[in-house]
């Protein structure tokens, strides 16, 4: 094959395209913060069984899950970029909005850091990162029909792990999640310069 040909199909050595892919990849999924450190944490202390991880990113809280529990853990984001990302990573993962394609009694741990900053309508960016990061006006735009449908796919004595950050109204989530019928109870809290961050352990009442 000729230079030229290299040049026009993008790549100049064989895993280039791969590379190229991550390159984008890192620039439109969501990568591991502060947020993900207090959920893996969480997620490694609580989940048992079949795991779900809503919202997976890069697949990073899956797969210390998977890798230092032994357990069963499955991804789900609604970015293919991000689903892509966290199967080369080893996580098996798929393409859903939140909890959609999975059945009933389907798992026995679902955690999920939800985007939860609050956005004005007139500021939305309009892209993967948006995604990833607006929770609306409210902050709480992906939790409130996340804790309405959770409750379906969760096994019998199954645990449900929420990040939640002080920004998206903390004692409004707490009234959501009691309106779904789970208790709740604070297993790993940090306080930043600008929020506070908690992950609930939410179990049904």
């Amino acid at each position: 094959m000729t230079d030229g040909a290299n040049e026009r199909d993008g790549r100049n050595e064989p895993g280039d395209g791969l590379a190229s892919l991550r390159e984008v990849d890192d620039a439109v999924v969501y990568q591991p913060a502060e947020d993900s450190g207090l959920l893996a944490e969480a997620a490694l202390a609580e989940a048992h069984g079949h795991v779900l991880e809503v919202g997976t990113g890069s697949g990073w809280v899956a797969d210390r899950v998977a890798t230092e529990r032994g357990l069963e853990v499955v991804g789900s984001d609604l970015n293919p970029h991000a689903a892509r990302q966290a199967r080369e990573r080893g996580v098996e993962a798929v393409v859903a909005d939140l909890l959609a394609p999975f059945r009933a009694d389907a798992f026995d741990a679902v955690c999920f850091n939800p985007p939860y900053l609050p956005t004005d309508p007139d500021n939305e960016w309009n892209d993967w990162m948006e995604h990833a990061l607006s929770g609306g006006e409210s902050g709480r735009e992906l939790i409130e029909p996340f804790l309405a449908d959770v409750d379906r796919v969760l096994a019998p004595g199954g645990v449900v792990l929420l990040l939640v950050s002080s920004l998206t109204g903390y004692d409004e989530v707490l009234d959501s999640v009691e309106a779904a019928g789970f208790d709740h109870e604070a297993v790993v809290e940090e306080s930043f310069p600008f929020e506070t961050l908690t992950v609930l352990a939410l179990r049904r009442a």
